[in-house]
């Protein structure tokens, strides 16, 4: 790592990353789209560009089909963008299920809207790698399908024109990790080599690429993270009108105040904020309303248009945001009320009357609380549906398959799934599923633990150490934002609570810190989030240890160096 001027800490990060080499950390640190793989690789690739090449020529129907949530949404904004300058605008459409009529994934509505109106081809995304059924209901219409997808297959591969799934079996794609959106880009990248045409027209949808790795927590790492890398940066430089208009009603970017203008300056969005500021607005769309609103949102160039469509869709967030709140409450309700859920390994919660476009938040919430493996469940017409979540390393998906004779429909990843079930088999269901969890989790497994990266002394903390850390991201899931671990940390005096006194915005420094040559140095700025009650203690001048990640803070159009503190120990707690 000498050539690479850096020190052993930052050399220790990039090892635990599996950068061992030169070469290695060139690429980790100037991600390049020339290291992008052939989407040539993946299976089906030539069947699905011929199949639409065909359709150019035969000036056919099209229809754009996707998934409601984030990933496919985006994902139909990218491949409707890109096709529709071959077609004319009567020959394409998007179509997104409605969520409560028709569910997860291809429907029959959606095949028999396609059929009766004369679309000979559909490019679903996002969903379809188990609609075996449904595609020979379509064969049987007349209705052909491309299917792009990246959930994992079952038994059968449904019989498509083509399939492109880097997840199926018999697909030799280097890459397993692509977003569904990312398997929409590689086929209009496919679409854009075979035609010759400039590659800027498929990057300039990037940032639709970025906001669908985010929010569906794919692993940020391989093309996932060149991808991310680069929408990131068409984001912060040149955000088409939907994202601008979202971003404005978050408060992450200006409308026209001048002291937001000197703000916007100076912040970078980072995978956070589309997880936290962008992912929950374009969800709610199709969670609370209809989520072809959040497609006309990402495909209008029209900035009047995109406020209000961003608007519509901010009010629906607060709408979602509501019955989030309430349905965890009475979730953690019933949980607590019942000894035999309160000590099991596993929760599953059913109650008919809840909204079914908010139980996949609801249930992420109970994972973060119970730390155990999770779904949540509601009623849709005939059917107990719902949508699980889990905690590390513990695969979901193969729970949810060992107990697939009970279910009528499931599907997802190892770390979320959706399912239905007829209502006579739920207590089946949720007694099996309890006893797969516990046979293969043991205790300890459902204790949270915190995986340190590093310990450094605040002094290791220089702006050089920092600058070279910023070039780690994008963080997420295979490249996580450190944590970092110092001890001997001491408050300065300066430190205070806030946020009615549950936080702590602290002031510290180490014990026996000086400069290098034994000069007074600035104290660091911190956040704790939850931890106000420790401020009697800290105040006192009790030494601790806390474990934490370097940000930086925006605030009146300056950047300063804050540490987001996860934990705080005393010694006798260590």
């Amino acid at each position: 790592m000498e050539k690479l001027g850096i020190d052993k800490n930052l050399a220790t990060l990039l090892v635990q990353r599996g950068v061992t080499t030169f070469d290695e950390a060139k690429t980790f640190f100037r991600p390049s789209l020339d290291s992008l793989h052939d989407p040539f690789l993946m299976k089906d690739m030539d069947k699905a560009v011929e199949r639409i090449e065909q359709a150019i020529k035969n000036k056919e129907k099209i229809l754009v089909y996707g998934d409601y949530d984030v990933d496919g949404t985006t994902a139909v904004a990218l491949v409707y963008l890109y096709l529709k300058r071959f077609f004319n605008k009567k020959k394409i459409e998007f179509y997104i299920p409605d969520r409560y009529e028709e569910g997860y994934g291809i429907s029959y509505k959606g095949i028999d809207y396609a059929a009766d109106n004369d679309f000979s081809l559909v490019i679903a995304l996002d969903c379809g790698i188990k609609a075996v059924e449904k595609i020979e209901y379509a064969n049987s219409r007349n209705v052909d399908f491309i299917i792009c997808d990246h959930h994992r297959a079952g038994d059968t591969i449904p019989n498509a024109v083509a399939v492109l799934d880097p997840k199926r079996p018999d697909c030799e794609y280097p890459d397993k990790d692509l977003s569904g959106c990312g398997v929409g880009f590689k086929l209009v990248t496919a679409l854009c080599q075979h035609n010759g045409g400039s590659m800027d027209e498929i990057y300039d949808s990037l940032d639709l690429l970025a906001v669908s790795i985010a929010a569906d927590i794919v692993p940020i790492v391989g093309e996932n993270r060149i991808l991310a890398h680069y929408g990131l940066e068409k984001l912060n430089k040149d955000p088409r009108p939907g994202f601008l208009a979202m971003l404005q009603y978050a408060n992450v970017f200006p409308k026209n105040d001048s002291e937001d203008e000197l703000n916007a300056l100076t912040r970078k969005l980072t995978i956070s904020d589309l997880v936290f500021k962008i992912g929950p607005r374009i969800n709610a769309a199709g969670r609370i309303d209809k989520a072809s609103n959040a497609v006309r949102l990402l495909t209008t160039d029209k900035p009047e248009l995109a406020l209000k469509l961003a608007s519509a869709v901010n009010e629906l967030n607060d709408t979602r945001r509501e019955y989030d709140n309430s349905i965890t409450e009475e979730a953690l309700a019933m949980i607590n009320a019942d000894s035999e859920m309160r000590n099991a390994h596993s929760t599953v919660v059913f109650n008919e009357e809840w909204h079914k476009g908010v139980i996949g938040i609801v249930a992420s919430r109970l994972t973060d609380y119970y730390f155990r493996p999770t779904i949540v469940l509601t009623r849709a017409n005939d059917l107990v549906t719902g949508s699980a979540r889990s905690i590390k390393d513990f695969d979901i998906y193969d729970a949810i398959d060992s107990c697939s004779d009970l279910l009528e429909h499931f599907g997802g990843h190892k770390y979320a799934a959706g399912l239905s079930l007829k209502p006579e088999n739920l207590e089946e269901f949720r007694h099996r599923f309890e006893e797969y969890v516990s046979t293969h989790l043991a205790e300890e497994d459902l204790i949270p633990d915190v995986e340190i990266d590093l310990n450094i002394n605040l002094n290791d903390i220089t702006p050089k150490f920092v600058r070279i850390l910023k070039q780690f991201a994008p963080f997420g899931p295979g490249n996580m934002s450190p944590l970092f671990r110092t001890d001997g940390v001491i408050d300065t005096g300066h430190s205070r609570q806030v946020g009615a006194g549950r936080h702590l915005k602290l002031s510290i420094t180490q014990q026996g810190r000086k400069g290098e040559k034994g000069e007074e140095v600035s104290p660091f700025s911190a956040i704790a989030f939850q931890k106000g009650d420790l401020y009697d203690r800290i105040h006192r001048g009790e030494p601790f240890s806390i474990c934490y990640h370097i940000e930086e803070n925006f605030w009146q159009g300056k950047t300063s160096l804050q540490l987001n503190v996860k934990d705080i120990k005393f010694a006798e707690e260590l």
